[in-house]
């Protein structure tokens, strides 16, 4: 659902992979792995991502900032909101592209794997804005890594230690820090906490709320569970199969989720939704479940019907034979769902 003042549209997004790799892979054998996706993002607001593994939230973080480039669909960005023409990401040249990952910075799950082990936390920090028109000189490069350091929790001190010597926690803190040296105005943050304890993610998200509320940042916010998303988001996307399969504002979707999907994520987080009422049972069909794994020209494991068909407690025989279009159930509450 488009919004007004919107920073960042996605429309009908998609991105479709090879199943196999090398010379001789075969041509024609792809997996979708998103699939017709729209949504925006407004100014100062952090949009959610939810979904189990593989459904493609990841993925379309990364087509946001070129990591990948889209099969079809169109990524726009409106920049700072001083102009009324919108940049089409996917058109960008190399030079332009450079501008805009300034703009729209990425914080990866793993900081282990992502902060070079070798550099000092300073060389860390400044590494992006020494290659940047933006670089100011040693000195006040210098002192705005002791801002982003203090800003993230930790002292001055901490500059010339290695990634190696901070726990999961801090090193998260550093990724974080290193994004806000370009001055942003979009987050990606990919699962940023799952790998952490409970205790230290909700110091990090109280970090990031922080953040956005000082600096008025965007956010794209990807997690596997729902419950931090209702939390920590304003609206949410639900993925499935790389579809967005529900979409509303986070405490609608709290109070009132109506995707069988949603209240499975929900009963999967312990609790969450007041009338999630997910049971769990096998979907009564009796037909054979279509499935095209290995056959020449069609995506892994798709159906002609709704994804989620196959594991719906509600699923009937017209839920396996057609795509559920999306259809709007309230002011600003999306769903694909043939049972809504």
């Amino acid at each position: 659902m488009n919004q007004k003042n919107s920073v960042l549209k996605v429309e009908n997004l998609c991105k479709k992979f090879n199943k196999e790799a090398g010379f001789f892979a075969p041509i024609g054998d792809l997996v979708t792995a998103v699939d017709g996706v729209d949504f925006s993002l407004g100014k100062g607001e952090t949009y959610g991502l939810v979904g189990e593994s593989g459904c493609g939230k990841t993925t379309t973080a990364r087509l946001l900032v070129r990591m990948y480039p889209a099969t079809s669909g169109k990524i726009l960005y409106q920049g700072n909101g001083d102009k009324d023409e919108e940049i089409d990401v996917g058109a960008l040249g190399k030079k332009d592209l450079k501008l805009y990952r300034e703009r729209v910075k990425y914080i990866f799950q793993d900081p282990g794997r992502s902060l070079n082990p070798r550099m000092t936390v300073k060389e860390i920090l400044l590494s992006g804005l020494r290659y940047s028109k933006k670089w100011p000189g040693e000195k006040k490069a210098g002192e705005l890594a002791s801002t982003l350091l203090e800003e993230t929790g930790f002292s001055s001190g901490d500059l010339n230690r290695k990634p190696g010597d901070f726990s999961g926690g801090q090193r998260q803190r550093i990724s974080i820090a290193r994004a806000l040296v370009m001055e942003p105005e979009i987050l990606i943050c990919d699962e940023v906490v799952s790998a952490l304890d409970v205790s230290i993610q909700g110091q990090i998200l109280n970090l990031l709320g922080e953040i956005r509320k000082k600096r008025d940042l965007s956010m794209i916010f990807i997690t596997h569970d729902l419950k931090i998303a209702c939390y920590f988001c304003d609206r949410i996307g639900v993925m499935y199969h790389g579809k967005i399969q529900e979409e509303a504002p986070a405490k609608d979707l709290y109070r009132k989720c109506l995707h069988p999907y949603t209240k499975l994520l929900f009963s999967c987080a312990g609790g969450g939704a007041l009338n999630a009422g997910f049971s769990g049972e096998t979907p009564c069909y009796s037909g054979s479940l279509p499935h095209t794994m290995g056959i020449k020209g069609k995506n892994c494991f798709s159906t002609e019907g709704c994804a989620f068909a196959p594991r719906c407690p509600l699923a009937e025989k017209n839920c396996f034979e057609n795509k559920p279009a999306p259809k709007l159930v309230g002011k600003d509450h999306l769903v694909r769902c043939f049972k809504v």
